[in-house]
């Protein structure tokens, strides 16, 4: 019976010691409190407590952490806006008796201060300045909180606006109003196109302008030069000048009639066009060409006597 009894006190006080033995993991911190009262900070590793006289009161995260807050509050220009903000915080080693003991609910606790600083930024703001200046609303939360929540051990090491959702129908209409701006957008560089369009064809009716201008042109002294041409070679075989052109003229009506008959669909009529027409378009130019020079030799004449009669007075 006494060695039962050795034996159970024996493992009652195995078990006690072993109670006493413990461990904390890594980026954790254990508070110990005897009696009630704190009694040390015990960091990652194997430690030893009292039994029956230490207990651990609780443990601590030394990681940073996140918590995302959820808020509805209004813009300057009355629309409703759900903003998502992420704070994320730490706990400072130098304050963990503070970080455990001062603050109940840091969760709650920042909660509040977001609330606070977000619906006193946020009202100040149109929705456009809430999407562009987000980072100002962000940098606002994490000054606030950075001088609330050092003195409970908690330094705020960043926060972020995640999230900015208005209200469906404000969403709908913003979408509109960017499909117009594109679409004004797309209409100015279809009418610059167009512009474009129009000015390279100017352009290149007017280089054909000018091509076909100069073929006229070329065309034209070159035809001059064949009637000099012909009339040299009339001139050699005893038909005057006068002669030679009218004959050049008809020759160039009877072959204009030949290329125009050569046309089944052609409805040109050249006057005159019946067939005692070259002759008397003949005569009738070598007449001119007659009366022409004989006018001018007259003009000659009258022109000299009077050179005379003026050196004479």
């Amino acid at each position: 019976m006494e060695t039962f009894v050795g034996i159970f006190i024996v493992v009652i006080v195995f078990f006690i010691i072993v109670s006493g033995i413990f461990t904390v993991k890594q980026q954790t911190a254990a508070l110990v409190e005897r009696f009630g009262k704190f009694l040390s900070i015990r960091n990652s590793g194997l430690h030893f407590k009292v039994p029956l006289v230490d207990r651990i009161a609780g443990k601590i995260n030394l990681k940073i952490q996140q918590l995302d807050v959820n808020i509805e509050t209004k813009t300057k220009d009355d629309v409703f806006v759900n903003l998502k903000v992420s704070v994320q915080y730490q706990v400072t080693r130098s304050k963990i008796y503070d970080a455990f003991y001062k603050l109940e609910s840091p969760s709650a606790q920042i909660t509040s201060y977001v609330f606070d600083v977000v619906r006193a930024e946020v009202p100040k703001m149109k929705l456009d300045d809430v999407f562009v200046r987000k980072d100002d609303v962000a940098n606002a939360v994490k000054s606030e909180l950075n001088d609330a929540m050092l003195d409970y051990g908690y330094d705020i090491i960043r926060t972020l606006v995640t999230d900015i959702d208005p209200d469906d129908k404000v969403k709908e209409s913003m979408n509109r109003i960017n499909a117009s701006e594109r679409e004004k957008i797309a209409a100015e560089f279809e009418g610059e196109t167009e512009r474009i369009k129009i000015v390279a064809v100017a352009r290149a009716e007017a280089e054909s302008k000018r091509l076909q201008g100069q073929g006229i042109a070329d065309q034209r002294r070159e035809i001059a030069r064949g009637l000099e041409e012909s009339v040299e070679v009339l001139n050699k075989v005893g038909i005057n000048s006068q002669e030679a052109s009218a004959l050049i003229v008809v020759t160039q009506h009877y072959d204009t009639l030949q290329s125009i008959g050569s046309q089944t669909n052609s409805n040109l009529i050249l006057m005159p066009n019946s067939p005692e027409a070259g002759s008397n378009m003949l005569n009738d130019m070598i007449a001119s060409f007659t009366a022409a020079s004989q006018i001018g030799d007259e003009m000659k004449k009258q022109n000299d006597r009077k050179a005379i009669q003026g050196k004479s007075d």
